[in-house]
């Protein structure tokens, strides 16, 4: 009995490398139907870990692409253009979709906030060529300004 379980054992890890969407299934499956002892624990609890980070590095990267185009638009208002805006929106309902999925990500939010601010700022830069230091060191920007809708920053000439 036991030999036959740890045989199902490594099958299933087996799996894991071999066809991840059918481990995926199979996963769910002994979820559904509480057979606990057959899961594949390790790469259960790695998946799930990987889940969080995924979702951190996701509020990143759509908040990094956000700040920095609040930056172009407000310091190349010549170039301004529909896609423009239209990034705007979309990394502004990325962000908010994923805070109203997962409650706990707006605190980490606020605490990358400043962060990718200096990372937006330095690819303004790299996208406008313009220098960096035209860019404020200090966000101009709050976090409600940031994902409200309604926000266009004021135009510098």
């Amino acid at each position: 009995m036991k030999t036959q379980l740890n045989q199902q054992q490594n099958t299933i890890t087996n799996l894991y490398e071999q066809d991840y969407h059918l481990w995926l299934k199979i996963t769910a499956k002994l979820l559904k139907n509480r057979q606990l002892e057959k899961l594949d624990y390790d790469n259960l609890i790695e998946e799930i870990e990987a889940m969080g980070r995924s979702e951190k590095r996701a509020i990143e990267s759509n908040l990094i692409v956000l700040l920095m185009h609040l930056l172009k638009y407000q310091y190349q208002p010549e170039k301004q253009t529909n896609s423009w805006r239209y990034t705007i929106r979309e990394h502004r309902r990325r962000i908010i979709r994923s805070l109203e999925d997962s409650l706990s990500l707006k605190k980490y939010l606020t605490d990358v906030f400043e962060s990718c601010y200096d990372y937006a700022r330095k690819e303004a830069a790299d996208e406008t060529g313009l220098s960096l230091d035209i860019f404020p060191l200090k966000n101009p920007f709050s976090v409600k300004e940031t994902l409200s809708f309604e926000f266009l920053p004021d135009v510098k000439s």
